[in-house]
């Protein structure tokens, strides 16, 4: 038997794409949701141990499976000890012969690559975005504002921390924090 497996990061991805790849070549398909790099993939994990010998394991691509070469290898060690032979779908790839396992083994090098230079961009992408200042993250809660009228009010006992939320539609500690910050940055522009 082929038995696909794809997997997407999110539950807002869409895993069409694989589905609409995989479903002519293989006799069941089962989706994940959730990151490469979650310590546990159930879903995956469930397929693999079910496999027998003579079935294939078919992915769309090496990333959707595997986090790294190592990963990879030592997988495919594992499933072909039992029998069971890979299939990557997007670059035609078949472990059961020796040109397969060549190209396999290159292109798990290639994507672990591939995936440390994505790594090492971003973090130089926010380095940069830092030093000029863009402040990274979700958006704040409560403006400027709102958050100097916060401490105006709770300066002169006005109103407490609780009720100052409670007016913003924001949780206590929402309130704390955005002081805390406003407070923080009004120092370092200090000096």
């Amino acid at each position: 038997m082929k038995i696909g497996y794809l997997r997407v990061s999110t539950e807002e991805q869409r895993p069409d794409r694989q589905i609409d790849a995989l479903s002519p070549i293989c006799d069941q398909l089962h989706v994940e949701k959730l990151s490469a790099t979650a310590k546990s993939r159930p879903v995956y994990e469930r397929i693999v141990n079910s496999l027998s010998a003579g079935d294939v394991f078919v992915i769309w691509d090496l990333d959707r499976a595997y986090r790294s070469a190592k990963d990879a290898l030592n997988d495919l060690d594992r499933l072909r000890a039992r029998g069971i032979e890979i299939q990557i779908a997007s670059i035609h790839i078949d472990t059961s012969t020796p040109h397969g396992m060549l190209i396999f083994t290159f292109v798990s090098g290639l994507a672990e690559f591939e995936r440390r230079l994505l790594s090492e961009r971003t973090k130089q992408g926010l380095a940069a975005a830092r030093r000029r200042g863009t402040r990274l993250g979700p958006p704040q809660k409560m403006t400027e504002m709102q958050v100097r009228a916060a401490i105006r009010k709770i300066a002169t006992k006005e109103a407490s921390i609780a009720e100052i939320a409670a007016l913003n539609g924001v949780h206590p500690s929402t309130v704390a924090r955005s002081i805390k910050r406003l407070v923080g940055e009004y120092a370092d522009a200090q000096g």
